[in-house]
């Protein structure tokens, strides 16, 4: 061992003096960042130590809101063309579907800390909206699953240009933010339509429903295999592909924000998980592959790729 000597002193003695005056302007900045600006008590100069950093996403939070569209609605899922919130994947209490909320709260709590926001036809421009309702709740999760109906319109023309959707989604991550700051997010993708139409389209009963309107920009002339027909479900399939870029892009920038990676997307649904009321919707079953997906989302300790 070397013997001590008077300069490895002063060298200590240095290293001490100048982190105690960084830990002294650390503790400042945590101040004013938190909004505080009372003294300290008279006669005490000793700098408090610094709180300990609050991790970016909690794996079990404690109440939870649901935005979107008919899907989080249970829309066809229970009865032809009705909602059916008890089977939502996000907010159901049915005990097969097992929701986020029960699988995250218990089902106890989540009849007192789980609301449901969604609504059946939504579009991204009305989740500002339903963005608002939630944060006055004070979540400490909101889910959210929106952009199909964006894709599902009349025709391909009329499908929501993605500089609008991106607009219309970060507006409600703004909306979110100014009532409830610390609210997490979970953004789930788009479901694959293409895949949906591809299901579908061999069941009688189905194509009779989607007649009424269903996603025609993707379901119209369902056995139509012209140039036309697959150029004009090609282009909603690209869509569809932009949007999952806007969430998964537009969530990154939010550092309490998580996308699901594409799972939704990538998830192959087959014809049990669709209702078989308009061979479209998520079925009883399909809700709970949503939960089910959503819950590995939320509980993972990193960001699913």
């Amino acid at each position: 061992m070397r013997k001590r000597n008077h300069r490895s002193t002063a060298s200590r003695a240095a290293v001490a003096a100048v982190t105690a005056a960084v830990l002294g302007v650390t503790s400042l900045t945590a101040c004013d960042a938190s909004g505080g600006n009372s003294p300290g008590p008279k006669g005490s100069t000793a700098a408090k130590p610094s709180p300990k950093p609050t991790p970016a996403w909690d794996t079990s939070p404690r109440s939870v809101a649901a935005v979107g569209d008919s899907i989080t609605r249970g829309f066809d899922a229970c009865s032809v063309l009705s909602d059916c919130p008890e089977v939502s994947w996000a907010t159901g209490t049915d005990a097969q579907v097992k929701s986020l909320a029960v699988r995250l709260l218990g089902k106890s709590r989540a009849r007192t800390h789980s609301w449901n926001y969604a609504r059946t036809g939504a579009r991204m421009a009305d989740l500002p909206a339903q963005m608002a309702r939630a944060g006055a709740a004070k979540p400490e999760l909101v889910a959210v699953m929106a952009g199909a109906n964006d894709a599902c319109r009349s025709t391909s023309k009329a499908m929501t240009p993605v500089a609008g959707f991106r607009a219309d989604f970060e507006e409600a991550l703004r909306q979110l933010r100014r009532a409830a700051p610390k609210a997490q997010v979970y953004v789930m993708s788009v479901p694959d339509l293409k895949r949906l139409w591809s299901e579908g389209r061999d069941n009688p009963l189905g194509k009779q429903v989607w007649k009424l309107g269903i996603c025609s920009s993707m379901l119209a002339d369902p056995d139509a295999m012209d140039a036309a027909a697959i150029a004009r479900r090609d282009v909603v399939q690209q869509r569809v592909e932009a949007y999952n870029e806007v969430l998964k892009d537009v969530c990154a920038k939010d550092r309490r924000c998580r996308s699901d990676g594409g799972a939704v997307f990538g998830y192959r649904f087959d014809e049990d998980q669709l209702s078989h009321w308009d061979w479209f919707h998520p079925s009883r079953d399909g809700q709970a592959r949503l939960a089910a997906l959503a819950y590995r989302g939320v509980t993972a300790k990193e960001p699913l790729v």
